[in-house]
């Protein structure tokens, strides 16, 4: 973090200060929510949470090396000395106006591009492609995991120092107008747009609000806005946009100009996007289109990978260096289409970071091209072991069942459904036409590995995915190093 006063940081959050002296003299350059990650000119955040309340841990904290604390209200030490802090009203809300304090100085110091990027999927995996393009480039700060909320985004922004040149911003909403205030927080000059879906319809009300809440970034990015004209509810929102648009299209055509669209795209026999990428107009070679293999697995990255290359381009960095840095670029952030050949043949891919409709059915046809696709030379068992999609509100149920529909469309070999809330998946598949030795249901991880030690052959394809909370990105975990031989 920069360095701020104990002062400085009074006035940018509105806030009193209790129990410091010469709070112009005291220096802070470090600031986080985890007592745990504290040293010497640390400020210790003192957030409430849903399970724990940071007032708990204010003396370990200071203890390991914090030196003021931002708190809601007024604390002691055992000895009952005032501990030295900052109060408001709100820790979150003033994390946000510190946030906004750090990105307003560190423009006033240096050149810095600020890049908001948001859609119902594929964020982090944009955040984490575009971080590797950029660092060559220039000093690059990122969010950690998948840090992109009104406490994630100001965690992000801390780290980020006065040389800072580009700035990278995954940004999540959970209800209308949260994208909005995140944008006003750190002021995006470039926004990325991925795509619609149905993550999160329960608490946003339906999809047609979460197209305008993303569509925030949109009208909020200042100097270039990045749409998927693959996605229509996206395209869409070019009529909201205040900055010139970039296209990105992975299909025949693209509205207007575009940045970069990808020719010619198959996967290979790992399942990883084969691509010519093409950029608008040509370099100083003569050239436009370069050839990609990416590291990652499934053909629903190619909207990241077009996303990533558009902003760096209009970041600054040259196409061919673009492609040269995606060539072999594999995730960075876990259970992410993660792939592991077990020595017994069996290839365990878990994608079970979190799932909605539309990355559950990507990632099952990726499952059936990888154990049926002319590229893997012979045909393999497909198994898909799904847990439930949670936050689809009303729409729960059905959702799911249109998920077990689309495994038995596909031709899974062998499905594993678990857990109560995804009981209608397995409805669905047996609706569709689903023998009921192709589709199994159980309650519990427990049951759903005592099946899978039994089941699995080798040879076998097992696809794991659920959302986070469901827990099944632990059971791939376990099943990617159980060889049974």
């Amino acid at each position: 973090m920069i360095a701020l006063t104990a002062a400085e940081i009074a006035e940018a959050v509105a806030g009193r200060l209790r129990g410091v002296e010469n709070p112009d003299q005291l220096r802070l350059t470090h600031a986080d929510t985890d007592s745990r990650s504290m040293r010497a000119a640390a400020l210790f955040i003192a957030k409430p949470g849903e399970t724990t309340d940071g007032h708990r841990f204010i003396d370990q904290a200071l203890a390991a090396g914090a030196e003021l604390v931002l708190a809601e209200r007024e604390t002691d030490t055992p000895s009952g000395q005032p501990h030295p802090a900052v109060i408001v009203d709100d820790a979150v809300v003033a994390m946000g106006r510190l946030a906004a304090e750090i990105v307003t100085r560190i423009r006033a110091h240096s050149v810095t591009t600020v890049i908001g990027i948001t859609g119902s999927a594929g964020k982090t995996t944009t955040k984490d492609l575009l971080a590797a393009l950029l660092r060559p480039e220039g000093q690059t700060v990122a969010p950690q995991g998948s840090y992109n909320g009104e406490v994630g985004v100001p965690l992000t922004v801390f780290g980020a120092e006065l040389d800072t040149r580009y700035l990278i911003i995954e940004m999540g909403a959970d209800a209308p107008g949260n994208i909005r205030e995140l944008c006003e927080m750190v002021r995006p000059d470039i926004g990325a747009v991925l795509m619609v879906g149905t993550a999160h319809a329960g608490k946003f009300g339906g999809a047609e609000k979460i197209a305008a809440t993303k569509g925030e970034l949109a009208e909020l990015a200042s100097q270039q806005v990045i749409l998927n004209a693959d996605d229509a509810q996206v395209a869409a929102m070019a009529d909201r946009a205040a900055a010139p648009i970039s296209w990105i299209s992975s299909g025949p055509s693209t509205p207007g100009s575009y940045a970069v669209i990808a020719h010619q795209m198959r996967l290979d026999a790992l399942g990883r996007p084969e691509l010519t990428m093409i950029f608008e107009g040509r370099d100083a070679e003569g050239r436009s289109a370069y050839p990609v293999t990416s590291g990652l697995i499934g053909a629903h990255h190619v909207t990241n990978l077009l996303a990533a290359a558009a902003v760096a381009w209009r970041a600054g960095a040259a196409p061919a260096d673009i492609a040269e840095r995606l060539n072999g670029l594999g995730p960075s952030s876990r259970w992410r289409m993660e792939r592991t050949d077990r020595a017994d043949g069996v290839t365990v891919i878990n994608d079970a970071y979190n799932a909605n409709p539309e990355s559950m059915r990507e990632a099952l046809r990726t499952l059936a091209i990888l154990t049926r696709g002319e590229s893997t030379g012979g045909q393999r068992r497909s198994v898909a072991v799904l847990g439930p999609m949670l936050e689809l509100g009303d729409d729960s149920a059905w959702r799911h069942h249109q998920v077990g529909e689309t495994v038995v469309r596909l031709n899974i070999d062998l499905t594993l459904v678990v857990g109560d809330e995804a009981y209608p998946l397995y409805r669905g598949a047996i609706a569709e036409g689903s023998w009921g030795s192709e589709v199994h249901w159980v309650s519990s991880l427990e049951e759903a590995e005592d099946w899978l030690s039994t089941a699995l052959q080798p040879g076998d394809v097992v696809l794991f995915k659920s959302s986070n909370s469901a827990g099944l990105r632990l059971l791939g975990d376990k099943m990617a190093t159980d060889e049974r031989n």
